[in-house]
């Protein structure tokens, strides 16, 4: 009953008596976890630094709304409203994931425009072993950072870039998310989705430069091509991002990098399904270019997961960000990468609730900084290591 008076609530904002027929789904995730974690080597007399902390996390929860209306002749109208739920601290709902509207038709494919997932960001997500790819051992915790400076968003709240050289990252805190731009959902941007051809699909999507101001005009694309037949699955994206200065004082905005700032993500995933255990790996290539020079870094990662019970399973992974090649001024040199690697259980109590454990450990390199992608600890510095324990439960409904 609940359900149905929300549909309807959902219904009425959006209008219409076409509306009327449409089917209007209610979904979500509840992941809230107990976590013990650590962060070593922060500076001596820092009033914020810690050694060992414990908190109550909320692991990319959310609710959504989605939808389609049949048109005819094939063709369908599709929507969906996502917020994430800041269910550990009472948090207000932000409509902040996958929101959109489009069409979709089973020959020509789906294109649909607003706050969107790419490609990009999907195969790196495909490729974790966790739940969800969520938690402190999610793989976005070193994929397309290059060197940890490529965090974030493309803008702040005031329009202006988040400065992407290395070691120009800005400040950590504790708890939130310090994923990289390309695994970030691109806001202002309209996608293509072809149909599956033998078990291959293609995706292009388009950011649209609608921050354009005095001091940066941001755009972008995004493409990729997957495969999923049986078995097996095999993606392979590219991800391009160009930030155009337009500000007098290079210095301000862009943090001397120049006036076009283009960056760009290669990765290549795939899966292996045996049934009873799968085996995946990913490798994953990060490039900036600028007036002052060029920086690029691999990353490389593998995962499995097996089945020990018909409810039980055994999940971890191993991820290792190379050292940061090029221009010396930007950031590269020896010792600027850094090892994850985090194990854990998940236990089904039915198809939509499980209980997990997780601990993951990443070591950071001399010259590094790299911190949990979902729930940072927030006292990641150079040459330091963060650690952790999860202990909870994911529902999904």
């Amino acid at each position: 009953m609940q359900k149905k008076f929300i549909a309807l609530a959902v219904a009425g904002l959006v209008s219409g008596a076409a509306f009327a027929q449409s089917n209007v789904t209610i979904y979500g995730v509840a992941d809230v976890t107990f976590d013990n974690v650590k962060a070593d080597n922060q500076a001596a007399g820092n009033v914020n630094a810690f050694e060992r902390s414990n908190r109550v996390s909320a692991n990319s929860s959310f609710i959504g709304f989605k939808g389609t209306e049949a048109l005819g002749n094939g063709l369908n109208a599709v929507f969906q409203f996502e917020a994430a739920v800041a269910n550990d601290n009472g948090g207000a709902l932000s409509f902040n994931r996958d929101t959109f509207v489009g069409l979709s038709s089973n020959s020509w494919g789906t294109v649909v425009a607003g706050t969107l997932t790419g490609p990009t960001r999907a195969l790196g997500a495909s490729m974790d072993v966790f739940a969800g790819a969520t938690g402190i051992g999610a793989n976005s915790g070193l994929i397309g950072k290059l060197g940890n400076g490529l965090t974030g968003v493309t803008t702040d709240a005031n329009g202006a870039p988040v400065a992407p050289g290395v070691g120009a990252t800005p400040a950590l805190g504790r708890s939130t998310t310090q994923t990289s731009i390309f695994d970030t959902r691109w806001k202002n941007a309209i996608a293509y989705v072809s149909p599956s051809f033998g078990g291959v699909t293609a995706t292009a999507a388009y950011v649209a430069n609608e921050n354009h101001s005095a001091t940066i005009n941001t755009s972008g694309y995004d493409l990729g091509l997957n495969y999923a037949n049986g078995p097996v699955k095999a993606g392979i994206t590219y991800n391009a991002v160009t930030l155009k200065n337009q500000a007098t004082n290079a210095l301000t905005p862009l943090l001397g990098l120049g006036n076009d700032v283009k960056t760009n993500d290669l990765r290549i995933g795939g899966m292996y399904d045996f049934g009873v255990a799968t085996v995946r790996a990913m490798y994953d290539r990060v490039k900036l270019e600028s007036s002052l020079g060029d920086i690029k870094q691999n990353v490389w990662g593998l995962g499995a997961t097996f089945n020990v019970s018909s409810a039980g399973k055994i999940v971890g992974q191993y991820y290792k960000a190379q050292d940061v090649k090029g221009t010396v001024a930007l950031g590269a040199g020896a010792d600027t990468g850094a090892a994850l690697w985090a194990i854990g259980y998940e236990h089904s109590l039915s198809k939509r609730t499980i209980l997990k454990a997780t601990y993951a450990n990443l070591n950071n390199a001399t010259n590094a900084n790299y911190d949990f992608g979902i729930n940072a600890t927030g006292g990641a510095v150079n040459n330091s290591t963060v650690s952790g324990f999860q202990f909870g439960m994911r529902h999904s409904f």
